[in-house]
């Protein structure tokens, strides 16, 4: 039987692959016995910062590149997404409730997976460890224990505020650049309404950390009032800018809050880009000086937590196992890769080496010609400076040079990578 520690998911990805293949599967998930700080679902692969998984653009976005990947080498983290999405432009957005409900189905009718709630403390000699970013108490103090080179930084979330208080009279709707259906809402505010807000973005009161310092902060996650601090215009060309857009007049704002459809029903929305350390009173009154959210009601305050990962190229190989011990696998965000479908892409070949693994076939990482092999080796390269990595071609093998057009040179990598995708696919025992 493989041990996976962690139903979040990378855990998930790993466990579906190997039980849907007739291998017996101990997952052990700690919730609903007990939570996290930023988790509150007894369901399984938890979505917490967004809805989103990126762009869905498969020839022009590694992330939607490595999404394509993983559908090819059956990931149910993508079929659950492409089945729960909700309209998001030229994102791959999803209904957060109805992701999660279909994984813990998949994962809980799957007979070969036998799901155990409890917190585990000791590090396995062999299996997988997928206990995510949050990874604390026992378990925590075995790794360091035992192999040391924890590391950690700090992201945030941003608030989900409900459908039936946003004031859309003061909102249009439209995608940036009128690139997929129209579905963000737009809420514009003037030069003075977005000065004021900055004003009091960076003034209001914060919720304090221990042990907390800026330059632990992961520059993906951004809370918004960080960003502020950079500048009073750094929100207008980033989070909050007007390029592309357009109200029903054919004006720019000054500046633009996007929000994003929460779920399917469009009940709730999640004001993009809005990660946020603001203290809860303090966010319900600054973002209610955007004229759209002026009375909104917050079915969820953003929050910021302390993610822990480990220094992966003195721990890991590109295969994702431990050096020291080839029995054991660490995978998810605890490696240093960085965000949900990375995440899930580490899960689904830790599956797949120990698959191999188990068939006597050779364990080796797909080529750096792909985003996931790119991905595998980043974790395991030696880097006395590593730091958590998302999906982006610039960690892909170098190629293509004599191609000057951005997009034809995109299409090309996306092309190579696939390629790749079909070959280390091949390498799959059974497949």
């Amino acid at each position: 039987m493989i041990k996976i520690i962690g139903a979040g998911l990378a855990g998930c990805e790993a466990a579906y692959y190997l039980g849907r293949r007739g291998v017996s599967v101990e997952l052990v998930e700690m919730k609903p016995v007990k939570f996290s700080p930023a988790h509150n679902s007894a369901s399984f692969a938890e979505l917490v910062c967004s809805n989103s998984l990126k762009s869905d653009d498969i020839w022009g976005n590694a992330c939607g590149l490595l999404k394509e990947e993983m559908r090819r080498l059956g990931s149910l983290v993508v079929e659950a997404a492409d089945k729960t999405r909700v309209p998001a432009g030229g994102a791959l957005a999803v209904d957060r409730i109805k992701f999660s409900a279909y994984i813990t189905k998949k994962i809980k009718s799957c007979k070969n997976i036998e799901v155990v709630c409890r917190e585990e403390t000791v590090l396995p000699e062999a299996g997988i460890v997928a206990t995510g970013p949050l990874t604390e108490g026992g378990l925590y103090e075995d790794i360091e224990r035992k192999l040391g080179g924890v590391l950690h930084f700090y992201d945030a979330s941003a608030p989900v505020v409900s459908a039936d208080s946003i004031d859309f009279s003061r909102t249009f709707t439209g995608d940036r650049y009128g690139k997929g259906t129209g579905d963000y809402i737009n809420c514009p505010m003037t030069k003075d309404e977005y000065y004021a807000f900055v004003t009091e973005l960076l003034s209001a009161e914060k919720v304090t950390l221990h042990g907390f310092e800026k330059r632990e902060i992961f520059e993906g996650c951004m809370p918004v009032e960080v960003m502020a601090s950079r500048g009073k215009e750094t929100l207008r060309y980033g989070t909050f800018k007007p390029v592309g857009l357009s109200d029903g007049g054919g004006r720019r704002p000054f500046a633009v809050l996007q929000l994003r459809k929460e779920n399917a029903a469009g009940t709730s929305y999640g004001l993009v880009g809005c990660q946020t350390n603001l203290k809860f009173g303090e966010q319900k009154r600054v973002f209610g000086l955007i004229p759209a959210l002026k009375n909104a009601e917050y079915e969820r305050y953003g929050v910021m937590h302390r993610n822990t990962y480990l220094q992966s190229p003195d721990i890991l190989n590109a295969a994702f196992a431990v050096k020291s011990n080839p029995a054991l696998y660490f995978a998810g965000q605890i490696t240093g890769v960085e965000g949900y479908v990375e995440s899930a892409a580490s899960g689904l070949l830790a599956g797949i080496h120990v698959w191999n693994g188990l068939n006597g076939r050779k364990i080796q990482a797909p080529q750096d010609t792909c985003v996931a092999g790119a991905l595998s080796r980043y974790v395991a390269y030696p880097n006395q400076d590593f730091q958590p990595m998302n999906a982006n071609y610039g960690i892909l093998r170098a190629g293509f040079a004599e191609v000057r057009d951005k997009k034809e040179k995109k299409r090309l990598l996306g092309e190579r990578a696939l390629e790749e995708i079909g070959r280390f696919k091949n390498t799959i025992a059974g497949e």
